[in-house]
């Protein structure tokens, strides 16, 4: 049977005899299986863990360790949980049977046995356990894009969310209130942006086409521009460092300004009333980094193994808002553009972030 890869099916044959292997080992290769085989069942546990098959077909009464033991080994971890063993036996008898059903098998074949009977066992679990598989993979890939969305759809709401409570408070100067409304309605279309964008590749981001550019010195404005009234509401002082010259970096200019506007978030969040850097940099040769570096508390060391891993919090106490997925997000995306991300202690305190992407021309 070929899977919906496009690979045939792999399946692990156990039995201490080894007529029996060559008879189904061959009926099955005719059928289009890729077939493994094993002689004991210490052997079968060691290509379970290594290489785990789409389906096992394990003799019941074998030397040594017979097939209940091989079971209770593969469901206490040495294989994974959802593969589907089929007991092979001569046994008739009928609590035998069930036991080999209470031990975790999915179906049992008899022997002697029809080979149609067992090329239709084999093709029925095989095809539920592919079935099974797609849909798993299908689940994760909707749930990483839900996670995607969100965490980018956040940056864009709080800027909504902020700049309306200072129109709706009344709390801000006259003068100040084009540019909320200009906050109110960039940031929107940014959400809007990146909605589109994923529906129209089906949550897949793919950075690293030679074609794209971004500019550093840009991207800085932009992120000042965005986030000043909200730094200066939390008593951050921002201190800019732009190139000399209009560098560009081979990375979508919206993916680098969702990369470091989170950076950037994350440092309104952790050190308020201290100074915000934001600088450019010459980096490794061929490559120029943009730097967030704050005042605050810094990481802990015992954090900083753990930073870039999917929902790990920067901190103890955040707010339910956050899902623990920017910095590992972030990281994936700086990679798959041929780039860097990593985070350094400051001398005297604070945290830095530096991304290192490739120089354009």
């Amino acid at each position: 049977m070929v899977s919906n890869t496009g690979t045939a099916a792999r399946i692990l044959v156990v039995d201490d005899q080894p007529a029996n292997l060559r008879v189904v080992g061959m009926l099955l290769s005719r059928q289009g299986y890729q077939v493994v085989t094993a002689d004991s069942g210490p052997k079968a546990l060691e290509i379970c863990e290594t290489e785990p098959p789409d389906l096992v077909l394990l003799d019941m009464m074998m030397p040594g360790m017979d097939g209940f033991q091989v079971m209770e080994e593969m469901r206490a971890g040495a294989a994974p949980p959802s593969l589907p063993v089929v007991f092979v036996t001569a046994a008739q008898d009928r609590d035998l049977l069930l036991r080999a059903f209470d031990a975790g098998a999915v179906d049992y074949v008899t022997k002697p046995f029809l080979p149609e009977e067992l090329l239709a066992r084999v093709s029925a679990h095989v095809g539920l356990k592919l079935t099974r598989d797609r849909l798993e993979r299908v689940a994760r890939e909707r749930q990483e894009l839900v996670n995607l969305v969100a965490h980018d759809l956040k940056n864009p709401l709080s800027s909504v969310l902020f700049a309306s409570e200072m129109l709706i408070t009344g709390a801000t100067k006259p003068e100040r209130v084009p540019r909320y409304m200009t906050m109110i309605h960039e940031s929107a279309t940014d959400a809007l942006g990146y909605i589109r964008q994923y529906l129209e590749s089906t949550g897949r981001r793919d950075e690293a086409a030679t074609d794209l550019s971004a500019p550093l010195t840009a991207t800085i404005d932009w992120l000042v521009q965005r986030y000043e009234y909200q730094l200066e509401a939390r008593g951050i002082r921002v201190n800019v460092q732009r190139p000399a010259t209009d560098v560009q970096v081979r990375i979508d200019e919206r993916v680098l300004r969702q990369v470091s506007e989170n950076l950037v978030t994350n440092a309104m969040k952790y050190a308020p009333d201290s100074e915000l850097t934001i600088a450019a940099r010459p980096g490794a040769p061929g490559y120029w980094q943009l730097v967030v570096e704050d005042r605050g508390p810094g990481i802990p060391a015992a954090k900083q193994r753990e930073l870039f891993k999917p929902f790990v919090r920067l901190h103890e106490g955040d707010d339910g808002i956050s899902s623990g997925l920017g910095l590992s997000l972030a990281k994936q995306i700086i990679q798959q553009a041929g780039g860097q991300l990593w985070y350094e202690d400051r001398k005297n305190g604070g945290a830095r972030f530096v991304i290192e992407l490739p120089q354009v021309g």
